[in-house]
């Protein structure tokens, strides 16, 4: 399926599962995290939540596990936790495709953006290296920047507003289901990638305007 970014000015970028294939690191770091702090927490439960804020997903796993609120004390001693071992790890790999599709939008005269509900520093700086030239910190919105992370639309309204556009003016690249509502919900298109272990129709029923397989499949596929 070929898919054509004619008529769009810009292309807003979720970063892991996109950009990084950091999600299998994301859900060791999760789990064991959480673990520590007498939550269990699933392989899939990481990738349902992939998108929301820190505090968003662990307010979201105790309130399914019985435990009620949870302070923001302790939000912040679990979610720097979880940072110190996902950066404990192996350094993650960029996305095969991901260069790719990205050199092929801005060659076409389309503004690049990035916006991803993680507060990893360690990643939020690194992209702007590993995709210098197409990717700066203007332009991104991180967990950072907004109250509100997906599946709100707050992180992509921020991205139209920062970036001087209107949302049938940008389409948006996500592997996450909560990230494909979050921008829809913002009124903006999206191209699914599914590069995880999620089926193909937990994204489509999110509404997405295409689903590839892989962002080499969308890079092969993309016409500017």
């Amino acid at each position: 399926m070929d898919f054509s970014l004619k008529n769009k000015r810009a292309v807003l970028f979720d970063m892991d599962g996109v950009l990084y294939d950091s999600m299998p690191s994301h859900v060791s770091a999760w789990v064991r995290a959480l673990a520590e702090f007498g939550y269990n927490m699933s392989v899939l439960d990481v990738y349902l939540n992939e998108g929301c804020t820190g505090a968003q997903t662990i307010r979201s796993i105790s309130e399914r596990e019985g435990k009620g609120e949870v302070s923001d004390e302790d939000i912040q001693r679990m979610y720097a936790r979880k940072t110190e071992l996902f950066m404990q790890l192996p350094q993650v790999n960029m996305m095969p495709g991901a260069l790719e599709v990205m050199r092929k939008a801005a060659a076409g005269g389309l503004q690049i953006q990035v916006v991803t509900g993680s507060g990893t520093g360690g990643l939020i700086e690194r992209v702007q290296r590993d995709y210098e030239g197409y990717v700066v910190r203007p332009l991104m919105v991180t967990a950072f920047d907004v109250k509100r992370g997906k599946p709100y639309p707050d992180p992509y309204l921020k991205a139209l507003e920062i970036g001087g556009i209107t949302a049938d003016e940008a389409v948006v690249v996500e592997n996450a289901p909560l990230g494909i509502r979050a921008a829809r919900a913002a009124g903006i298109d999206v191209i699914a990638v599914n590069t995880g272990p999620l089926d193909d129709a937990i994204l489509l029923r999110e509404g997405p305007v295409g689903l590839f397989n892989s962002m080499q499949e969308l890079a092969d596929s993309l016409k500017v």
